[in-house]
């Protein structure tokens, strides 16, 4: 399997290639050169598997021989096997066509974990081969910090930098990156917005000579590696319920593309999914491109699901890349333009084209408290903010002919208290593990958005572990 730019000026690359990179020289995301396609009778093998197992047949067409297949298994399986529930990602039935996929049973209790677990112990196999290391920079909205945190603390050819937007995540949220004291870590809160951490980190990859200096990498969903391990639980839940021989649609809360992304990559491996759902607050920039082709960008605003407070999603350029034909200066030329005015023009046959496909739908606060309010006392569900908002997409867009929907429950309630309190009364508390999370000691650098101010955060950070 080879991987080329959506831009179309980076040389292409091999899995382990990808991995390393990250983001494409010329500022575009990878993709696979082909896609791979599973038959009716290969899904039906996989019936019975168990998770990880699941994880790396899934996976072992866009890994290719970058890493035998017995490797890439046992990298799964532990990668899984600390996970609180024995079916790493459970379904839950709510209603009678209506399931939520749990993806917050990892260590950080978000579904960032289900591929950052993986993606920590990829980078270990792949460096240690090289003997080298990698300095990995992302930006977060709330959960991928985190996770990439936990992922990578402590490894010895890892140094992690993780930029989120002050103020702009829960305190939970916060704590879980700020309190990893490892010296590997760095924790950056920007005076900015999400957009403004994530248009620091691709700054950063676009300096040639610092990204050499430092040896850039990431985990967020830029690196394809991220969409690849997030596909398999898309695959589980579509299989326990009938697939092959019975369709399904998956309802997603959205902010930067790319979970949703890893469910129409399914869809387009032969997984049989009917539709998709964009789930959004009133951050709905995804919703209006959906709803009436209106991608144009509006200032962010602060909401209780902070995830989502996103209004440039970076996966959306993949889709993008697929829509038109898989054309890069096409692609590029459109997100010039949209960098540039601050709207992306798609003609409207190419929009019509993912209209039979991707459905959305939007919630404010008060819809959303009332909406967590709403599962709790019809079936004792307690959803967080994000959670529920993919909930109420996929009741707003059911499927007809009993096609059964399942939305993807993305974090666990404890990581926003305060909205959970507000809708039902109840403060859900933390997980055992985590229960001392607010009496830990932080560490973190508040900056201005300012990329000069970033890198000499990061080259400290460097300086420190290699001299």
């Amino acid at each position: 399997m080879r991987y080329v730019s959506t831009r179309g000026h980076a040389p292409s690359r091999d899995f382990a290639g990808v991995l390393l990179t990250g983001l494409a020289e010329d500022g575009g995301l990878f993709m696979p050169e082909t896609w791979p396609h599973f038959s009716a009778a290969d899904w039906r093998a996989m019936r019975g598997l168990s998770y990880a197992d699941l994880a790396a047949r899934v996976m072992t067409p866009f890994v290719g021989e970058s890493i035998p297949f017995a490797t890439l298994t046992s990298i799964c399986r532990e990668s899984y096997a600390g996970f609180g529930h024995p079916a790493v990602a459970p379904l839950v039935q709510l209603e009678s066509h209506l399931f939520a996929q749990e993806l917050f049973h990892g260590p950080t209790l978000a579904f960032k974990d289900l591929a950052m677990q993986v993606l920590g112990r990829l980078f270990d196999h792949v460096l240690a081969e090289r003997d080298t290391r990698v300095t990995i920079v992302g930006a977060t909205s709330g959960d991928t910090g985190s996770a990439a945190i936990e992922a990578c603390a402590n490894r010895e050819r890892i140094d992690i930098v993780i930029l989120h937007p002050h103020g702009r995540t829960s305190e939970v949220q916060r704590r879980q990156m700020t309190t990893v004291l490892a010296p590997n870590v760095g924790n950056v809160a920007i005076e900015g917005t999400f957009d403004d951490c994530q248009d620091l980190v691709k700054a950063l990859f676009a300096d040639a000579g610092f990204r050499t200096e430092m040896a850039l990498s990431a985990v967020n969903s830029i690196n394809w590696a991220r969409i690849a391990a997030q596909i398999p639980y898309y695959v589980a839940a579509a299989l326990a319920l009938g697939a092959p021989d019975r369709e399904v649609a998956f309802s997603v809360p959205t902010g930067n593309f790319g979970n949703i992304l890893a469910a129409w990559a399914a869809r387009r491996m032969g997984l049989p999914i009917a539709r998709l759902v964009v789930g959004s607050n009133r951050n709905d920039i995804l919703t209006r491109f959906f709803e009436k082709n209106d991608m144009s960008m509006t200032p962010v605003e602060p909401t209780l699901s902070p995830s989502m407070d996103i209004q440039v999603s970076s996966n959306f350029e993949r889709l993008l890349f697929e829509l038109l034909d898989r054309d890069p200066v096409a692609t590029a030329a459109a997100m010039r333009g949209f960098r540039e005015t601050g709207r992306m023009t798609v003609p409207d046959t190419t929009w019509h084209r993912v209209r039979g496909v991707f459905h959305a739908f939007r919630l404010s606060d008060p819809e959303t408290v009332a909406e967590i309010r709403r599962l709790y006392t019809a079936c004792g569900y307690l959803a967080d903010t994000h959670s529920a908002i993919g909930i109420a997409a996929a009741r707003a867009h059911p499927c007809a002919h009993g096609v059964p929907t399942v939305a993807m429950a993305t974090a666990h309630p404890a990581k926003f208290p305060d909205a959970i309190e507000q809708a039902i009364g109840i403060r859900p508390a933390l997980p055992a593990r985590m229960a001392d999370l607010f009496e830990r000691p932080e560490r973190f650098t508040v900056l201005p958005d300012d990329l000069a101010a970033v890198q000499a955060n990061v080259r400290a950070l460097v300086g420190r572990n290699s001299g």
